[in-house]
């Protein structure tokens, strides 16, 4: 028992022999936190000049002129050069010998990505903030039906765009929906909620699972008990219910001819269709002229067929049968008609 006691006691102090006590870190301290960037911890000028460029469309060219001013005027704080080429329909992003942040450009090309997906520019300028990111999603792709993606994207924005602001309440995100993108600003945690609800949504998973499921989570980090639980005991668990067609089962008694097992009968091949025939073993003249043969007398069958219809025509039609005697009693009664109406004429007339 004792020798069992020691072993573990010697693999403890193996495990805690490089852990060493960090006065220095404490539970004040969030590391999550992005420390602002200032000229004074930068090493510039940089070495080599970078640059970025993003064409736009073209009903974007009109508003572009009208900001670009103001697009120069923000990026000259950082020493960002830009360029509006208007004849190749790009905006064009560089350093200069004066920039001193280097991750800046980086912003600067996140700037002219989102002005180029119709965001406002006020809006796209945010994104120059340290704790401003943006992504821009693409959802073409995922499905190739026209009428089936704008059913689905309309689902996203939803009615007077309902849905679209309540992601934007609980991602605490800028979301635009334009053409077959898809542009949000906020933080980190922020565009991997949005992304997940863009996606899911165009998969055919409607985005309000995904926001009651947010805001159930934002209710639960209100508490702090919970804070350090799993909250998978609270969280709504959907399942995907695909309504199975019911098959149709055929009565009793009534069995159909498509119901046989074994396969059709294999039809012949040509040649055993001439083995058959003999044709297979004749010569090629002989061939020729059975062919001929056989040409002619169809020719004969169908010039005789047109003979019969031509007859047709002077075939007079049939006349109904009729006894003669039928026919002189017929007039006799005609004319003691006649002679009865001449005689009561006659005599109301006297």
């Amino acid at each position: 028992m004792s020798r069992e006691f020691n072993s573990a006691k010697d693999v403890q102090l193996k495990k805690n022999k490089y852990r060493k006590d960090k006065p220095w870190d404490s539970e004040d301290i969030d590391h999550w936190k992005v420390e602002e960037f200032t000229p004074e911890k930068s090493s510039f000028p940089f070495l080599e000049e970078s640059s970025f460029s993003t064409l736009f469309p073209q009903y974007r060219e009109s508003y572009l002129r009208q900001i670009w001013p103001t697009v120069t005027k923000s990026l000259d704080t950082y020493a960002i050069a830009c360029e509006l080429d208007l004849v190749q329909g790009a905006m064009v992003v560089r350093t200069t010998g004066k920039t001193w942040d280097p991750y800046i450009i980086f912003k600067a090309r996140d700037l002219i990505k989102l002005l180029a997906r119709s965001v406002p520019v006020q809006q796209a300028l945010k994104i120059l903030q340290d704790d401003v990111q943006c992504d821009i999603i693409k959802i073409s792709n995922f499905t190739r039906n026209k009428e089936r993606f704008v059913k689905r994207r309309q689902r996203l924005i939803g009615s007077n765009g309902a849905t679209l602001k309540a992601i934007e309440l609980l991602t605490q995100c800028y979301v635009l929906v334009q053409g077959s993108t898809v542009a949000a600003m906020g933080s980190y945690k922020g565009l991997k909620q949005v992304r997940r609800i863009v996606e899911d949504c165009m998969r055919n998973i409607h985005p309000i699972y995904n926001i009651k499921t947010l805001m159930i989570k934002r209710e639960l980090a209100k508490d702090p008990v919970l804070s350090k639980e799993s909250w998978d005991r609270f969280l709504p668990k959907f399942k995907k219910k695909n309504p199975k067609k019911k098959r149709k089962v055929p009565k009793h008694g009534k069995k159909d001819e498509d119901d046989n097992p074994f396969p059709p009968p294999q039809l012949p091949r040509k040649i055993d269709l001439e083995i058959e025939s003999g044709e297979y073993f004749l010569h090629e003249k002989q061939k020729q002229l059975r062919q001929r043969r056989e040409r002619k007398k169809r020719e004969e069958e169908k010039q005789a067929e047109k003979r019969k219809q031509k007859e047709r025509e002077y075939i007079p039609p049939e006349e109904d049968n009729v006894n003669d005697s039928q026919v002189y009693k017929q007039m006799e009664t005609n004319n003691t008609i006649i002679r009865k109406k001449k005689h009561r004429t006659e005599h109301s007339s006297t």
